[in-house]
């Protein structure tokens, strides 16, 4: 085995939030232990913008994925794959990282062969209920293979060790909920359908919420995604629901720390968020999420008593206004605060940074 740096780590992520975010949380646990991080991605995945924003290097390669890109992506996909490993081979020969980190995205897959083939010890780690291609090809030569959820990888010796969490999300979970208090005020319900925002809570919730006696409905906090604020907004003004409607929410910890309920589709992230910071919530998962990864996630969080799950095939403003009507009780909210707390992975960063420690790295 070629032995690099073991004050250095290179970070595998990107594409979407959902990797990135928890990668974010790994790359600092690693940094705090005086390891310098370097990061390698895609070049249009929103790595671009985060991972430069919290200072770390980012390195990028020719990937895109397979899926969608029909016959001629398919038969081009040898040489693209070639080629990207190639490069990954040459930004980890400049790195010299004493350890490789795989959290998912179209980087991951070359990078991480091209790890192996170059002898440097390779960690991955699954944020979904099932595993993606990219992971079920890593984990055949991982080292130590992580995974938020059990049965992500069938037959192979996994940690499960649930999602990196931001510490100001999880700190959250340690707050009491106090039915009381929530009667002293008009109950809060968050609403977030993602950076992109989710068309169909939307144009649903307004209605829904306009359906509830005007006694009982919540203060409403709607993250409504880049483009979809002014039509969400107007809206809520047609249907008389007064509602506090942004494209996107910066801070989710503040947000968290506000709702009472979180109305929300279901990605790996945001349910080990949830759970983190002891949130109830309804979970609405994206109907065309790769192997319905979305419904299994949400199937975790539901099976412990503080969620309730909405399949978008029967969502309409009746069905979604009889669920709120269900939940908007601080009873049922403060008893689902703790069932979902007991639930939470807290401790997932330290045992990732741990791992590392213990596979390639010195302090």
């Amino acid at each position: 085995m070629s032995r690099g740096n073991p004050k250095r780590a290179l970070i595998m992520a990107g594409g979407t939030g959902g990797h990135v975010i928890p990668a974010l949380s790994l790359a600092q646990g690693l940094t705090a232990q005086g390891i310098e991080v370097s990061w390698l991605g895609s070049p249009h995945g929103i790595e671009n913008t985060l991972v430069p924003d919290a200072g770390f290097s980012l390195h990028r390669i020719s990937v895109a994925g397979l899926r969608g890109n029909g016959m001629v992506g398919w038969l081009m996909a040898p040489w693209r794959l070639t080629r990207a490993v190639w490069q990954a081979g040459r930004i980890i020969r400049q790195v010299n990282p004493g350890v490789v980190v795989g959290l998912g995205g179209f980087a991951s897959g070359p990078g991480g062969i091209a790890a192996w083939l170059m002898g440097r010890p390779v960690l991955i780690h699954e944020q979904n209920a099932i595993a993606g291609m990219t992971n079920r090809v890593l984990a055949r030569f991982a080292k130590r293979v992580y995974a938020a959820f059990p049965d992500a990888f069938p037959g192979h010796n996994v940690e499960v060790i649930g999602n990196p969490v931001r510490e100001a999300i999880a700190s959250l979970g340690t707050q009491p909920h106090d039915s009381d208090s929530m009667r002293e005020r008009p109950l809060r319900l968050l609403v977030v359908g993602g950076s992109l925002g989710a068309k169909v809570l939307n144009e649903t919730l307004p209605t829904a919420l306009s359906l509830l006696e005007r006694e009982r409905r919540p203060q409403v906090w709607h993250q409504a995604g880049r483009d979809k604020e002014e039509s969400t907004r107007q809206a809520y003004l047609e249907h008389g629901v007064d509602a506090e409607v942004t494209a996107f929410i910066e801070d989710m910890a503040t947000a968290y720390d506000w709702a009472d309920l979180v109305v929300c589709r279901a990605g790996a992230l945001t349910v080990s968020e949830l759970a983190a910071a002891a949130k109830p919530s309804l979970l609405i998962p994206f109907p065309h999420a790769v192997d319905d990864h979305q419904a299994i996630n949400a199937k975790g969080l539901v099976d412990t008593g503080g969620s309730v799950m909405l399949l978008q095939r029967d969502l309409t403003s009746s069905s979604l206004a009889e669920r709120l009507s269900s939940l908007l009780n601080p009873q049922i909210l403060a008893t689902m605060a703790e069932k979902v707390r007991a639930s939470a992975h807290v401790d997932a960063v330290d045992r990732l940074v741990a791992g590392c420690m213990e596979t390639g790295l010195e302090r």
